[in-house]
């Protein structure tokens, strides 16, 4: 336990915060994107470099079926993974990151706060509490010796 808290106080919340909130982004994005964003190509493609002696078959339209179907796994897998580690949290945490985050629409801090009927400071604390827990469960805490840490290599 004495290990847990010396490594809580090592933690850099500003750019823990900047990572899930990131997180977050990209998966309200991921459900946005349509599952055929990535096309075959239908023009002919001339060139002058003469074929190749062998057994190998391109097609770009094979090419783009591939894509498509590694994009759509990954895509998948991302947003079971953040869908899973929300719904780990308490119901409070729950819903701000949702409404917050994870919807369509924008939605600013004070619209939610005011829709759950919660004081400001109340919001603030649960929702910050929600993102730390969010960040150690998708692994995107960062700590104060990392960024040092980096500093000293780039010099």
């Amino acid at each position: 336990m004495k290990q847990l808290d010396f490594q809580l106080d090592q933690i850099n919340r500003v750019e823990t915060k900047k990572n899930v909130e990131k997180a977050l982004e990209k998966y309200r994005i991921m459900l946005l994107t349509q599952e055929l964003d990535r096309l075959p190509r239908v023009t002919q493609d001339f060139s002058i470099v003469p074929p190749a002696k062998t057994n190998k078959f391109y097609s770009s339209t094979e090419d783009a079926a591939v894509a498509n179907a590694d994009y759509e796994r990954e895509r998948s897998e991302y947003i079971r993974r953040i869908s899973m580690a929300v719904n780990r949290l308490g119901y409070k945490e729950r819903a701000i990151l949702i409404d917050r985050y994870m919807t369509e629409d924008d939605v600013y801090d004070y619209e939610v706060y005011n829709n759950m009927n919660l004081s400001e400071r109340t919001y603030h604390r649960i929702k910050s509490r929600a993102i730390y827990k969010l960040a150690f469960a998708l692994r995107l805490e960062v700590y104060k010796r990392d960024i040092s840490y980096h500093r000293h290599e780039q010099t």
